[in-house]
C-alpha cells in the first residue's frame, strides 16, 4: 500500500556562468533544461535512481515532456537553487516537479516538470513498471 506522506525530494546549487546568459544578461531560456538536469542528477545520486542504475538495469529514460514557467529572470553571477521533488505514479514513467529560487533574495524563478518513460534495450516502449523500478520504490516506501 502506497504512503501519500512519503516526499522524495533534492537540491542543487547553481553558479550562473556567463555561457547561459543572453545579450540582456539574463539567463538564457534553454538553459533552464539543463538546471533540471541538474536536479534530476542531485535526485539520482541522492536516491539511487541515477540514469547510470536505469541503464545498468537494461533500460533507458528518456524525456517526453518538459514544461516551464519563468517568474523571474536570473543574472550572470547569481546564485540559485533547483529544488526537484519526485511524483509517485503508478503508470510506467518517472515524474518530477521543479522549483528554481533565486538565492540572493529568495524569490522564486521558475517551475516545471518532467515526464521520462522507459524503453528497452531495443529502444522499444516499456509499458508496466521495470522490476528494479518496482524494487526500488519498495525501498523507498511508495509500495
Amino acid at each position: 500500500m502506497k504512503t501519500p506522506d512519503i516526499r522524495l525530494e533534492a537540491s542543487k546549487e547553481i553558479d550562473i556562468r556567463f555561457s547561459e546568459v543572453d545579450s540582456m544578461n539574463f539567463v538564457w531560456h534553454g538553459a533552464y533544461a539543463l538546471y533540471f538536469e541538474d536536479g534530476r542528477e542531485a535526485f539520482g545520486a541522492k536516491y539511487g535512481l541515477g540514469y547510470l542504475d536505469i541503464f545498468s538495469n537494461g533500460y533507458y529514460a528518456p524525456l517526453v515532456d518538459l514544461k516551464f514557467s519563468y517568474k523571474k529572470p536570473l543574472m550572470y553571477g547569481a546564485k540559485a537553487r533547483v529544488d526537484i521533488v519526485y511524483r509517485d505514479t503508478e503508470a510506467a514513467k518517472i515524474l518530477f516537479d521543479y522549483r528554481i529560487v533565486d538565492l540572493c533574495d529568495g524569490a522564486l524563478v521558475a517551475t516545471g516538470s518532467s515526464v521520462q518513460v522507459f524503453l528497452d534495450k531495443d529502444y522499444r516502449l516499456v509499458w508496466g513498471n521495470p522490476p528494479f523500478y518496482e524494487t526500488w520504490k519498495q525501498k523507498m516506501g511508495l509500495l
